[in-house]
């Protein structure tokens, strides 16, 4: 067998439990079983990459399956203590297909469909062998002459959506096929798809129609059971002594739930526990660079809002859902949803911003581009700023400032003082490979500008502060009376940067002093 109850899930579930770090997600099957055989019984589960979409595939494949026992598999999971645990356990046909696993050397969407669909056919054949030499127009009709019905798990739906060989033909003679497999079937006692992809961005019309869609942006009912919760993390912490809460929380939360709970990146997470550092993960897990691809399709529309989230301001939008039929993506709109889908953006209370340091690092590295035009030479003469400013070098970092101004980039051109801590961010880009920034940073007895904790020992802490039309003289008097210092107390020595702009006579000014 392939995909019919087969022990697959049940081996991969099993692996999963056997894992050093395993979060208890077993409660989805509470929500899932009440759809069975209900109106609700098509559910499409999208999440980024990374969330555990295929963990819980796994895990309901391996609990529905009537092919086996598994009730020892679950005896220590929330679920058995669920009243309706014995109602659904191995009550069900499986049917489940993980959509990303391809033939060997495919390059065409034909090869794969029908790899497919013969395996489906070779099950059904050996599990009912009364079909044989019977003649079928398609798969659809066998599953109704085996008289039986049965659960379908459809993992990463989507998967050949990514590959450089699917034309947009395919894609919709694909969607006719799980349309035709499943829409309106009597023996279809539940269909639970997941993907990266939302249906309705690739759904012409109503092919797919009858899905239930749970992703990033409208999902209530099942967000806990993808991703980490905090709770979830803070107990992980107390058994990993390695990391602290509040550093792993830096480097991998700042995704929310609807009440606003936060969620973090399991994998993340995960690997950083059992590697004892916090490292970016995210990059590791293929060659694709989304981010910048997403950015790139309209880099003039996206660019500033980039900078402007890189800077550590939120970004207004009015994202109402995914429905773009087209594929390709040609407005803000479209680009930014599209980064929202693949976790590269959290959207919350109508605003956007980067989710974690995880990412930040991405879009830090998205500015260097040679696409982002001269907001690329600017962060190319980042290096030099972060020196001439450990140097004390006042008149070179108002240099370096005022050039930047000079070119006229229209979205940095100073309305107030939001706009001058984006020119800020992108002259001191280079120093976040050393320093842990934060922006409006909680100190003494206010909020700083900027700024700069060292990663590592020996380099000095800087405090940055901005002023529109007032003097840099003042920006380090009010670092001092507020006690801003009090942040960088334990890196010993300390630079105070206090950096003024003059709207009247367009001009910079720097002091820079050690303490």
């Amino acid at each position: 067998m392939y995909y019919l109850n087969t022990n697959t899930q049940i081996i991969l579930f099993q692996d999963t439990l056997n894992s050093e770090i395993y979060v208890d997600k077993s409660m989805l099957i509470e929500k899932i079983s009440p759809m069975i055989r209900t109106n609700s019984k098509y559910v499409c589960i999208t999440r980024p990459r990374r969330f555990g979409k295929t963990v819980n595939a796994n895990m309901l494949g391996a609990y529905y399956t009537k092919g086996y026992d598994t009730r020892a598999l679950f005896s220590g999971l929330k679920i058995a203590g669920s009243e309706h645990f014995e109602c659904h356990i191995n009550q069900y046909n499986v049917i489940h297909i993980d959509f990303s696993i391809m033939p060997d050397f495919c390059d065409e969407y034909h090869v794969y469909l029908k790899s497919i669909v013969r395996k489906l056919q070779e099950d059904l054949l050996e599990a009912y062998p009364a079909l044989s030499g019977k003649e079928f127009l398609g798969i659809s009709e066998m599953l109704q002459a085996s008289g039986d019905s049965f659960i379908f798990i459809l993992d990463e739906w989507d998967s050949i959506f990514h590959e450089k060989y699917i034309t947009s033909e395919d894609k919709i003679h694909f969607m006719k096929f799980l349309k035709a497999l499943l829409k309106d079937k009597a023996y279809v006692d539940l269909a639970y798809m997941t993907g990266v992809l939302p249906i309705a961005k690739y759904s012409s019309g109503s092919e797919l129609n009858m899905f239930w869609e749970y992703n990033f942006m409208n999902d209530r009912t099942f967000e806990e059971q993808f991703g980490l919760t905090e709770h979830e993390v803070r107990e992980l912490c107390s058994r990993y002594k390695g990391i602290s809460y509040e550093e792993l929380a830096w480097w991998y939360d700042g995704y929310l739930m609807g009440d606003g709970r936060h969620l973090f990146n399991p994998r993340s997470v995960n690997r950083a526990l059992i590697d004892g550092q916090c490292r970016n993960y995210w990059t590791e897990t293929g060659p694709m660079n989304e981010v910048a691809d997403c950015v790139e399709h309209n880099v003039d529309e996206v660019r500033e809002d980039i900078v402007r989230m890189v800077s550590g301001l939120p970004v207004e939008a009015d994202l109402n859902g995914y429905s773009a039929i087209e594929q390709e993506m040609n407005s803000r709109d479209e680009i930014l949803s599209a980064m929202v889908v693949y976790g590269f953006l959290l959207y919350h209370d109508g605003l956007l911003r980067i989710p974690n340091h995880e990412l930040m690092e991405k879009y830090q590295r998205v500015l260097a581009r040679e696409s982002m035009g001269e907001v690329k030479q600017i962060v190319d003469s980042s290096k030099e700023m972060l020196a001439a400013t450990l140097a004390a070098d006042a008149n070179k970092v108002a240099a370096i400032i005022e050039s930047v101004h000079d070119r006229e980039i229209p979205f940095l051109e100073y309305n107030d003082e939001n706009a001058l801590s984006c020119v800020i961010t992108l002259c001191y880009l280079y120093a976040r490979r050393d320093y842990q920034v934060e922006r409006e940073a909680k100190s003494g007895k206010g909020y700083c500008d900027f700024v700069f904790l060292p990663k590592k020992y020996g380099k000095p802490a800087i405090i940055l502060e901005l002023k529109v039309d007032d003097t840099a003289e003042n920006a380090i008097r009010q670092i001092r009376q507020k006690n801003y210092m009090q942040k960088t107390e334990e890196y010993g020595e300390t630079l105070l940067v206090g950096i003024s702009y003059s709207r009247r006579k367009k001009k910079h000014k720097c002091q820079i002093e050690r303490v």
